[in-house]
């Protein structure tokens, strides 16, 4: 059964607390394994109407490593929230990062502008897995500097199918087109744009989505963390200028390049090549991007290979180390299924087969489990059952 919406559970009334504006939060993480801070660097208006939900408020899925929340100064009520994560998640299991090198990453959100002062309270997990008050910064709209977007990039109507706040707003960032002819851009923004809605549910769902193009290097490059096909960007405030003021809940960025390559980050942004495989590449990674769903292959070559292997349940809804597994599927499976359940081999790839729990996911080849044989998070079949309740209620998260 799908977590309650905001309009069942908690009734935070738009008018009351905000304005109907954008306010854009530039942060800087700073930190290694040992730990890490967070700040507010800049506080920007975006100077454009609220593109968000105005009535789904609060966030309903317990997911993601950071959360930010908005606090009414005056009562304490949290009147806005949403959950995410970041590249140093990552960093902190790579080699420097254990060793206590620290490293800045930059993040950006994107809040509702509010009325009258509020706490921009900025969570991450303890060692619990619990989101705890990490920083905590003052802001007033009569009181604080703004400052306001650097508009770079060139904005364009991909597909638009109506108001920002009921749609889900999706802006394709186009990198390494400098001196292209204009034509390709286009071709390349209509093929990623068709890859996008090429897969169910996204294709049943279209229109629900609002898509727009925009042209701007972001520096994404290969080579990731040392993972020759991890194409991402450090620069996301650099991103969030190209992208200016328009409306924007997902970011996807399109690199003009052949390569095989690709990445992405729970609420941050997803990335894609345009080798010929990216009618799988973007499916999986934007899977990453708007669902938080976890990778289910196996790969224990990687610096994380042993981020699900804990004492606590992942934070996942694809993946299960039996910690807790009654709040993953467990209730989804079809009575007298064993847990874990034995692989059947006999499925083909381009189906996903039994719903079950099976051993191999999340990097590791052992203590870490799948809901299917095959899905789009573990070798681009289609989407399990599991990853497409959590998509379905991500759509309800953005469109009600």
């Amino acid at each position: 059964m799908l977590l309650p919406l905001v309009s069942e559970a908690q009734h935070v009334r738009f008018g009351k607390y905000f304005s109907g504006g954008t306010l854009r939060l530039d942060c800087v993480r700073e930190g290694s394994a040992k730990g890490d801070t967070v700040w507010v660097s800049r506080w920007v208006d975006r100077e454009n109407a609220w593109h968000g939900s105005h009535t789904q408020l609060i966030d309903p899925f317990d997911n993601g490593d950071y959360r930010v929340v908005l606090r009414d100064a005056k009562s304490g009520t949290d009147i806005y929230s949403r959950c995410y994560s970041n590249l140093f998640r990552e960093y902190k299991d790579t080699p420097k990062g254990k060793q206590g090198v620290k490293a800045r990453f930059e993040e950006t959100l994107l809040v509702p502008m509010p009325k009258r002062a509020v706490k921009v309270v900025l969570q991450k997990r303890d060692a619990n897995l619990h989101f705890v008050d990490a920083t905590v910064a003052d802001f007033d709209p009569s009181a604080n500097k703004l400052e306001y977007n650097m508009k770079v990039g060139e904005s364009r109507e991909l597909e638009v199918h109506g108001d920002p706040a009921k749609k889900i707003d999706v802006v394709i960032v186009a990198q390494g087109y400098d001196g292209e002819m204009p034509q390709k851009v286009g071709v390349d923004f209509y093929r990623m744009k068709e890859i996008l809605f090429g897969k169910e549910p996204f294709a049943s769902h279209r229109s629900d989505f609002n898509v727009y193009g925009v042209v701007g290097d972001v520096e994404a490059d290969y080579n990731t963390f040392g993972i020759d096909r991890y194409l991402m960007t450090f620069s996301v405030h650099r991103l969030h200028n190209l992208i200016g003021m328009t409306p924007c809940d997902f970011i996807i960025i399109m690199v003009n390049n052949e390569t095989y390559g690709g990445g992405a980050i729970y609420n941050f942004y997803a990335v894609s090549s345009l080798h010929r495989m990216a009618e799988y590449v973007l499916p999986h990674e934007f899977g990453h991007h708007f669902g938080g769903l976890a990778d289910e292959y196996v790969d224990e070559d990687l610096s994380y290979a042993d981020l699900h292997r804990t004492g606590y349940e992942p934070l996942e809804p694809n993946i299960t180390n039996l910690k807790n597994f009654d709040s993953k599927w467990k209730s989804m499976l079809p009575q007298g299924t064993p847990v874990p359940t034995p692989d059947n081999n006999d499925v083909p790839k381009a189906q996903c087969g039994p719903l079950g729990v099976y051993e191999g996911a999340g990097y590791s080849s052992k203590g870490v489990y799948r809901p299917t044989m095959h899905c789009m998070m573990r070798d681009y079949a289609p989407f399990c059952p599991v990853c497409m309740k959590r998509l379905e209620g991500i759509f309800q998260l953005y469109t009600k």
